[in-house]
């Protein structure tokens, strides 16, 4: 089954890993911060060696978007960022794994002081989830 695991987040400035950008992630003990980040250096490796880490992507600077609608019956470019609040989609992963239970045992890795985490299955085009 495959799941993406979509990073929301507000980092200022907008940077990667976001959660050095995150003023909830930089209020804590620098050890603490070096910990987290190599366990989930760890976490990466081990879902790499184990095959269920697909891929994944950081995104950069949502102002530096550009979005696509179609008004009017033709299509519309317009400057980003998309989402009218703070927090914005700031990049993904991909995942295949055997069941929901281990998706959502990864993606409680991936949660980090001021992230939002988005666990989602995937689709084939004919609508059934993988």
């Amino acid at each position: 089954m495959k799941f993406v695991i979509l990073i929301h987040s507000t980092p200022e400035p907008w940077g990667h890993p976001t959660g050095d950008f995150v003023a909830e992630h930089q209020a804590l003990p620098q050890e603490q911060r070096d910990d987290m980040n190599a366990h989930f250096d760890q976490v990466l490796t081990q879902l790499q060696e184990a095959g269920e880490l697909v891929g994944g992507e950081a995104l950069g600077d949502p102002r530096s978007s550009t979005l696509f609608r179609w008004a009017d019956g033709d299509p519309i470019a317009s400057d980003g960022p998309y989402a009218e609040t703070k927090e914005q989609f700031a990049g993904f992963f991909l995942i295949d794994v055997a069941s929901r239970e281990r998706a959502e045992e990864i993606a409680f890795h991936f949660a980090g002081p001021g992230e939002t985490i988005e666990l989602r299955p995937t689709m084939w085009p004919g609508g059934d989830e993988q």
